[in-house]
């Protein structure tokens, strides 16, 4: 999963995936909430971009545990089926009601305060 960008620097995206991988199971964080820990307040949907092409990395993202800001599955058609990300996450104890988890506070993780 080298996503190198001209410099020699690590990607955006490969930064990206450095902190979805920690995001533990039974916990989500927003595009923003990632956006922000990474210093780039304004790229949430760059973020979002990236959950998108990481089903095609080299390392397995838990690109399910990343949703909006209300907690709304707005990735899900990323996922090979409509009801996957609902499914992977319902694995993981958390309840998803018309596409938004039910109780998003408690499930949210903030890289800011847990990295």
């Amino acid at each position: 999963m080298k996503d190198i960008d001209h410099t020699g620097d690590i990607s955006f995206f490969e930064k990206v995936y450095q902190v979805v991988v920690q995001i533990p199971p039974g916990r989500v964080t927003s595009y923003g909430a990632i956006a922000e820990y990474l210093g780039t307040k304004g790229s949430a949907r760059m973020v979002g971009w990236a959950m998108n092409a990481s089903h095609h990395a080299l390392q397995s993202i838990p690109a399910h545990r990343v949703v909006n800001r209300n907690g709304a599955l707005t990735g899900k058609r990323h996922f090979g089926g409509p009801d996957v990300m609902r499914e992977l996450l319902a694995n993981e104890g958390i309840q998803v009601i018309d596409d938004k988890i039910v109780n998003f506070e408690k499930h949210f993780w903030d890289p800011s305060r847990e990295l």
